[in-house]
């Protein structure tokens, strides 16, 4: 139910949500992940909203997959970035030592905690040995439905907890931020970087 409402909410503010992303400067996070990967690498961008993160990784000249579990995100973000589009739901994943990297960025925070485990071992298993994951949450401790969509915010303690119960990811790195957006600097991120070391 809560994944229909948050669904619901991105199918209804596609456009003004689209508006807000898609030109934020981006570029320290997006720029840090593809430091970790070879040239030409495959991308999974992994609830790809406006489609910012694929168009920017393609002007870099990298090969880009993108999903999202929104039929308007989908649209959206297949005209923003110039590639098809899959219309996904992250429980969906199902691949095989597909991808060099996969990037959710602000993504699978919509996931419910119990969930999380799941998700991300399917992302571990979609990436090759070696392959780099990027993934941030909201930075703090709450669970629960915020301005129409389902949040489950993390600290680095609890996503740890997450990541030991998956086993097999190394952290490379971790950062706190503020928001990209203008006039949402306060609100804090946790971004983090990972490889799958098997």
């Amino acid at each position: 139910m809560d994944t229909k409402k948050t669904l619901s909410y991105y199918n209804t503010n596609a456009h003004r949500f689209t508006s807000d992303t898609l030109d934020v400067e981006f570029s320290d996070i997006q720029d840090s992940f593809l430091s970790q990967l070879p040239p030409d690498s495959l991308i999974l961008d992994f609830g790809c909203g406006s489609g910012r993160d694929s168009r920017y990784f393609l002007q870099k000249g990298y090969q880009v997959e993108a999903c999202d579990g929104s039929e308007e995100m989908v649209k959206a973000a297949a005209q923003n970035a110039g590639i098809p589009v899959k219309k996904m739901l992250f429980s969906e994943l199902d691949e095989t030592d597909r991808y060099d990297g996969i990037f959710a960025c602000a993504s699978i925070l919509h996931v419910p905690s119990k969930e999380l485990p799941d998700i991300i071992a399917r992302m571990k298993k979609a990436v090759k040995t070696g392959g780099i994951i990027y993934i941030s949450f909201k930075y703090g401790t709450f669970e629960g439905m915020r301005n129409g969509r389902y949040f489950t915010d993390r600290t680095e303690e609890s996503l740890q907890a997450i990541l030991d119960e998956v086993g097999g990811l190394e952290v490379i790195r971790t950062g706190i931020t503020g928001d990209a957006r203008p006039g949402r600097e306060d609100e804090k991120w946790l971004n983090v970087l990972l490889r799958a070391n098997d």
